[in-house]
């Protein structure tokens, strides 16, 4: 696999392997949005359970187990989603590899880079789904009890 020097065939495979970087890049904000997030989840939950452990009221229980199941699930859905960004990321890191070095040398590896690039993709995608349903999720756990207590205004 001799590397060829050329500085044109060098400078057309750097443009060629740069656009994927910049869906690295969002794939990195989007990890730190969701990593963000299943902190918070998981402070909510220690929170919820060091309250329902001090607390004698039925009611109260039953609300915080609820929860505390809402949250368990809404956590592996941001773990999950961070798991298919981690494979989002390995998979553009490695079209960009492919297409750098298949116009460098002489590797065969166009087919290549476009099966992890789409699967890049996908896996993207498949993370956009997880992080709505945990963000809808959250947005139905509120129930603001003090609104029913309010009367009319």
């Amino acid at each position: 696999m001799p590397l060829s020097v050329d500085s044109s065939t060098i400078t057309h495979s750097i443009q060629l392997s740069v656009a994927p970087v910049f869906l690295l890049t969002a794939v990195a904000g989007m990890i730190g949005a969701v990593a963000g997030r299943l902190a918070r989840i998981i402070d909510r939950a220690r929170v919820v359970e060091e309250r329902a452990r001090q607390s004698t009221d039925p009611e109260f229980l039953q609300r915080a187990l609820l929860e505390l199941g809402y949250l368990r699930t809404r956590g592996r859905m941001a773990n999950g989603c961070i798991g298919l960004l981690t494979l989002c990321g390995f998979l553009i890191g490695l079209t960009i590899v492919l297409l750098f070095l298949g116009e460098t040398t002489n590797l065969r590896g166009h087919s290549w880079a476009l099966g992890s690039f789409l699967t890049g993709v996908v896996s993207f995608l498949l993370a956009l789904v997880l992080f709505f349903v945990e963000t809808v999720m959250a947005t139905r756990l509120l129930n603001f009890h003090m609104l029913g207590h309010a009367g009319p205004r």
